[in-house]
């Protein structure tokens, strides 16, 4: 199922911009229950309608194929609805992703639901494995969609993710963390030009939304570009699992289940978002490495010329004084570590008409 035409050409500054938006969601809905509901036939496999499934995404025993391979659920529901997709671990190194995935699927009754719940958990899963970011190639998989036939490892997983999973997707949300030593408030990434996107943003439920379509050959632009509604959910550090983040997260995939019209679970109590068309990093100043102490922490609201914390070399003694040149919000910031000229410290977002 895709979007309707309606979906596609309303445009976005249309006053039925809201109106749109919701019908748009629901004609995934619409459109399962005109269809025959039965099995769902994914990557050579039938899943039944009322059932669930685990099993490999490549199921061949060769040497590339293990390079290839990760899990994949599946949540067919006994009555037609539409198809939430969940990805996870296209950074290896982004463990609460992982476990939100995990942990999600996990509470689902594929005999109450209605509709499916695809989800790969871990599409880096060397990656997952071994606590690298990267795919042994050392390519980012974040920036290989939709993939090739005939290219890198990247560009294959990519291409298969593609072309036999994505085509069954009437939405994604697609699960990250910070990267390399830094933690981010929990938000949402969505491009709100989209009505049906903007939507899916607003009922994750997090209260941050940050506007932007994403980089080129990234999972959740590509599949937007398909007709797929996609948000990314951003939330702490890599290299672990931190509790409170991955509940946020499990919650916001529930209350978007809801929304869709997937479960009977009444919906989260929405907060009121903060939308953000805007961010920016402040970076070490030239020649000022040493090591970063922070103090200005994750959600703290600043203003221009704000001190933020100090970066002090440790040979000379020397202080750096890290100061705000914006006003915003506080999404992203660096853990206190030794740092070098141009090093991202703090991510600042915020409202272009503030």
């Amino acid at each position: 199922m895709k979007r309707s035409l309606f979906c596609l050409l309303t445009p976005a500054n249309s006053a039925l911009v809201r109106l749109g938006a919701l019908m748009c969601l629901a004609t995934f809905a619409t459109a399962a229950s005109s269809e025959e509901w039965g099995a769902l036939q994914i990557l050579g496999r039938d899943v039944m309608a009322g059932t669930s499934a685990r099993f490999p995404f490549v199921p061949d025993r060769t040497f590339e194929s293990s390079y290839l391979n990760m899990p994949v659920f599946v949540a067919r529901g006994a009555a037609a609805g539409p198809t939430l997709c969940l990805t996870a671990g296209v950074h290896g190194d982004e463990l609460n992703g992982v476990e939100i995935a995990r942990r999600a699927f996990s509470t689902i009754d594929a005999r109450a639901l209605r509709g499916t719940v695809i989800a790969l958990p871990a599409i880096n899963a060397e990656g997952v494995r071994t606590g690298n970011r990267y795919l042994s190639d050392r390519r980012d998989l974040n920036r290989a969609f939709p993939g090739s036939a005939g290219g890198s490892v990247a560009r294959l997983i990519a291409y298969k993710v593609s072309t036999e999973v994505l085509v069954h997707c009437d939405a994604l949300i697609d699960l990250h963390t910070a990267s390399n030593e830094r933690t981010n408030l929990p938000q949402i990434r969505a491009d709100i030009s989209d009505p049906a996107i903007r939507e899916l943003a607003i009922h994750f439920g997090t209260g941050i939304v940050i506007a932007g379509k994403g980089p080129e050959g990234s999972l959740r632009r590509e599949a937007a570009k398909a007709g797929i509604p996609s948000i990314i959910y951003e939330a702490g550090a890599p290299h672990r699992f931190e509790d409170e983040e991955i509940e946020r997260g499990v919650a916001g995939i529930e209350s978007v289940m809801a929304y869709l019209g997937m479960t009977d679970q009444p919906e989260m109590e929405i907060p009121e978002s903060r939308v953000y068309e805007r961010s920016r990093w402040i970076r070490v100043s030239r020649r000022g490495g040493g090591f970063f102490f922070p103090e200005a922490r994750l959600g703290k609201t600043v203003k221009k010329g704000d001190a933020l914390g100090a970066v002090i070399d440790p040979l000379t003694d020397e202080s750096h004084t890290v100061v705000s040149n914006v006003n915003g919000e506080i999404i992203g910031m660096a853990f206190s570590r030794p740092v070098l000229s141009g090093y991202a410290l703090y991510h600042v977002a915020w409202h272009t008409d503030d």
